[in-house]
């Protein structure tokens, strides 16, 4: 773990983290098969819009680091609701697999060159998603703290005193 650690910084692990946000944005509404660009199905929106919380959640994560601020509700509810996220993220690159598994039964049928290459990309991509996730809460607890709020008055400036 050290050695991933070593390599993803929290920076990097930021940085990386928005730009396979940005590519699975754009494979969101591709077509494996048919090798087009579909943004009229409302399913195709829903990665996008999942995504909108991820990058609100690594903004908070940056901006708790970079001003040495502790954790708060607000922030605890963001995590909990990527952990919903990263199960959709699972979720799409299980799909992803699965229709990646189904070359084989349309091997008779015409089916483009790209199908390969770009499924196997867009595995790769859903997997490094979840290892920056990952990362991210670890980061978080490492540098930002746990979430406990039982102490969290003795930390407030009181104007009355």
């Amino acid at each position: 773990m050290n050695s991933i650690k070593g390599l993803f910084t929290w920076k990097r692990t930021l940085i990386v983290s928005i730009v396979v946000l940005f590519l699975l944005n754009i494979f969101s509404f591709y077509g494996l098969y048919t090798n087009k660009f579909y943004f009229f199905k409302v399913e195709n929106y829903i990665f996008p819009i999942l995504s909108v919380i991820h990058l609100v959640f690594l903004y908070v994560l940056w901006f708790k680091i970079s001003e040495k601020e502790l954790s708060d509700p607000p922030m605890r509810t963001l995590e909990y609701v990527l952990y919903a996220i990263s199960l959709v993220y699972i979720y799409k690159m299980v799909e992803t697999i699965i229709v990646l598994s189904s070359y084989s039964d349309f091997e008779n049928h015409l089916i483009p060159g790209t199908f390969l290459p770009l499924g196997y990309l867009m595995i790769t991509l859903y997997a490094v998603l979840l290892l920056v996730t990952f990362l991210a809460v670890l980061y978080r607890k490492e540098m930002v703290g746990t979430y406990i709020f039982d102490d969290m008055n003795q930390h407030v400036d009181h104007w009355n005193n």
